[in-house]
This record gives structure tokens, C-alpha cells and sequence, in this order.
């Protein structure tokens, strides 16, 4: 029986837009990822839209991961999303996690936005999530 060929690990960019400060949230969420074998991009801290895009394609990554709590979600999101249609990387999916309403989620994920978490959320939610959006859910 031939060996099952190998999957390259999953590629994820974590970025952390706009003038928020905090990374603690993002660090933790990476290391979770790396842990289960992805190959994590952490692109820190004020993050511009354009930057986190053209990383993305840089970095051919899988998904992205965007950690903001500095409550400007709904202008640097947005951005964020257009900007990847734009630039032909809009197949790449996108989750976030922050502190975003209920009412800010329900229009993030109409605009595209895959998976929301917030506080709270377990770390092994966000890695199966990740596999998921990925195509390699187990």
C-alpha cells in the first residue's frame, strides 16, 4: 500500500489592524495554531488594510485571521475584504476576534467574514474552525 502523500501545513496570516495596541489575544491564538501544526504569519501590531493584503499574497496563505479591539472593526474590515477582491486574494478566507456586537457580526459575515470569535471562545473552537476553513476539517 503507497504511503498517503502529505499535506503541506496550513498557512495562516494573524495581523492585528488599525492603532490597536493589544496583541496578548492574537500571540495566544498563533501559538494554539502553531501548536496544531500550522504554519502561522503574525504580521503584529497597526496593521494598515493594504499591508495585511499584500502579505496575504506574499505569503500564499490559506486563511487570515484578524484580531482588532479597538472597536474600529466595521471601517478596517470592510477594507480589508475589499481590498483582497480587489487583488484576486478575496478566495482566501477570513476570520476575526475581538469584541464585536452582535449586529456588527451579522454584517461582517454578509460581507464575507467566515468565522467571528469572541471573548470567551476556546482556543480548540478556533483551531477547528481554522481546519475548517481551510478544507481540512477532521
Amino acid at each position: 500500500m503507497p504511503a498517503a502523500k502529505k499535506q503541506p501545513p496550513i498557512r495562516v496570516l494573524i495581523a492585528k489592524p488599525g492603532l490597536d495596541g493589544h496583541d496578548r489575544g492574537a500571540k495566544v491564538v498563533a501559538r494554539a495554531l502553531r501548536d496544531a501544526g500550522m504554519e502561522v504569519i503574525y504580521a503584529g501590531l497597526r496593521q494598515t488594510p493594504e499591508a495585511i493584503v499584500q502579505a496575504a499574497m506574499e505569503e500564499d496563505v490559506d486563511i487570515v485571521g484578524l484580531s482588532i479591539l479597538s472597536g474600529a472593526h466595521m471601517a478596517l474590515i470592510p477594507k480589508i475584504l475589499e481590498l483582497m477582491r480587489k487583488e484576486r486574494s478575496g478566495r482566501i478566507p477570513v476570520f476575526v476576534g475581538g469584541i464585536i456586537p452582535d449586529e456588527d457580526a451579522r454584517q461582517l459575515r454578509k460581507l464575507g467574514v467566515k468565522a467571528i470569535f469572541g471573548p470567551g471562545a476556546s482556543l480548540q473552537e478556533i483551531v477547528k474552525s481554522a481546519k475548517h476553513l481551510a478544507g481540512r476539517a477532521s
